[in-house]
């Protein structure tokens, strides 16, 4: 049964990434000579290739990828999510399918987390949508930087937490599928996955390494649809997304081979490391936000 589940995920990744990659290969031949003589296929190919090996580190790609087309002056402002959507789908696909493959996650646990991630984004977006962006920002800063905190104490012998599990059940599962629910729908309000995802899944017991699968599975499942949109109506710029995408592709595959070699102690100090970053970096856009507001 286990082996079923997986085997039809990997194959509906497949059928994903195959899918994707033939929808934008057309768009692209099909507007070839309208390539954006502005961008430069190198520049942007670096900041693909340097995002996306971060990435699946758990420290997402959006962020700095916002920030470095923003530097470079490589793609218009209104063009930028679109241009990184289109560009990060394929690694995204990548990443969910090499670790799918590779790290042993109990079927239900997968389905219901993957599940619940796929409704967030689609059910709850319109409740997300209506709430403050600077209070969702501070809210997660916070609680990921007492979340880096307790993780620390425990990596430290202070307050035992994390273990080697590789599946939840009962209660524990359908709070994960919960907390999972809400990531998904945060993620349309631009907070990344991944970090949170980690978190949840070290502090309900699990190994670290589940959480790769996971919070990757998620990702892949709701890009393409969301990347396809973007390329039907042309927002997006084809030769950033295009060199981002190729070097990208082949960053995440080096740090994918990277991490499986890593062992457990070191994985659960990147999830320490990755959990303050992202936790800063949350409550100064919050706080500047604030900061912004009230003049």
């Amino acid at each position: 049964m286990v082996m079923n589940i997986t085997t039809i995920i990997i194959t509906l990744l497949v059928i994903l990434l195959i899918g994707y990659a033939a929808f934008f290969a057309y768009d692209l031949f099909k507007y070839k000579e309208e390539f954006e003589k502005e961008t430069n296929f190198w520049i942007t190919g670096v900041i693909g290739a340097i995002v996306n090996f971060f990435d699946p580190l758990g420290i997402g790609a959006f962020a700095p990828q916002t920030a470095l087309l923003k530097f470079t002056k490589q793609t218009r402002d209104k063009l930028i999510p679109g241009t990184m959507n289109v560009a990060n789908t394929i690694p995204v696909l990548l990443q969910a399918l090499i670790f799918t493959t590779i790290v042993k996650v109990e079927a239900l646990t997968l389905v219901v987390m993957l599940v619940a991630a796929m409704l967030g984004a689609i059910l709850g977006a319109g409740v997300i949508s209506r709430m403050s962006e600077k209070k969702i920002r501070l809210v997660m800063g916070f609680a990921l930087a007492c979340t880096a905190l307790i993780m620390l104490a425990s990596l430290l012998g202070l307050f035992p937490i994390g273990g080697t599990a590789i599946g939840l059940s009962g209660v524990k599962l359908v709070f994960a599928g919960i907390v999972n629910f809400v990531l998904g729908a945060l993620m349309t309000a631009g907070v990344g996955l991944y970090n949170p995802c980690m978190v949840l899944v070290y502090m309900l017991g699990m190994s670290p390494d589940v959480a790769f699968p996971i919070m990757m599975g998620s990702c892949a499942f709701l890009m393409p649809p969301a990347s396809v949109k973007f390329i039907k109506e042309g927002a997006y710029n084809r030769k950033s997304a295009l060199s981002m995408c190729i070097f990208g592709s082949i960053a995440t595959l080096v740090a994918s081979i990277l991490i499986k070699s890593l062992p457990l102690d070191v994985l659960k100090w990147i999830v320490v490391c990755v959990t303050v970053y992202t936790s800063t970096v949350m409550l100064r856009a919050g706080l500047a936000k604030v900061k912004g507001a009230n003049n």
